[in-house]
């Protein structure tokens, strides 16, 4: 927020230059029409600017739905053979790391019976998810958690207490933002509409190789 001789305006800096956001980041207009600092407006924000103990309870509540929802996964992955059979990389996908690699680099897609299966960065990106980031962010919540820690005392300081947990628990929060930003840019740029279509149908039309692939 920047004060003038005339004026109170919202300013938010990308890369050096400073845009106006005036009313949506920086600076809001209170109830009575007063400017007000704030990093977003009411309206973003669930449930409120000012009820801190209802968004924890909401944070607490969409915790536990993604708890379950992840183990509910994790055990259909297994019981389906889908963990197996689809995310394990084998031999030959290990060969091909540095292929897969210069191609997304490039912008190039699988095309033909390839574009059916997932190539091995796909594979290795799911895998640190599910058993890697997600389980990380579980036990640094329940790190966070007074009543878990009184429970098991002591075994927070294992991750450096309770602060170098709700540390670890944002950055692996990000991460999660940056994957799912990543996936999403990666179903629009092979297909919006063809993937938007095989999520919701199962129909998927496999893309025609071209004569130089």
């Amino acid at each position: 927020m920047k004060e003038h001789a005339d004026s109170v305006i919202g300013v938010t800096r990308v890369f050096g230059r400073e845009f106006d956001t005036t009313g949506y980041l920086g600076l809001v207009y209170g109830v009575g029409g007063e400017p007000v600092a704030a990093a977003f407006p009411p309206w973003m924000m669930l449930p409120g600017a000012q009820w801190l103990a209802m968004a924890r309870a909401w944070h607490f509540f969409f915790a536990w739905v993604f708890l379950l929802n992840g183990l509910a996964f994790v055990v259909y992955a297994i019981a389906s053979h889908h963990l197996v059979r689809d995310l394990a990389p084998d031999r030959a996908d290990w060969r091909g790391l540095l292929g897969s690699i210069r191609d997304h680099l490039r912008f190039r897609h699988p095309a033909g019976a390839a574009a059916t299966r997932y190539n091995v960065l796909q594979k290795l990106a799911y895998l640190v998810v599910i058993f890697g980031l997600l389980p990380m962010a579980i036990l640094m919540g329940f790190a966070l958690s007074p009543w878990l820690n009184a429970l098991l005392a002591g075994w927070v300081d294992l991750v450096g207490g309770r602060q170098s947990a709700r540390a670890l628990h944002f950055i692996v929060a990000w991460l999660l933002v940056a994957f799912v930003a990543i996936h999403v840019f990666q179903v629009i740029v092979t297909g919006l509409w063809n993937n938007l279509r095989s999520m919701i149908t199962g129909r998927y039309r496999v893309p025609v190789e071209s004569a130089h692939d």
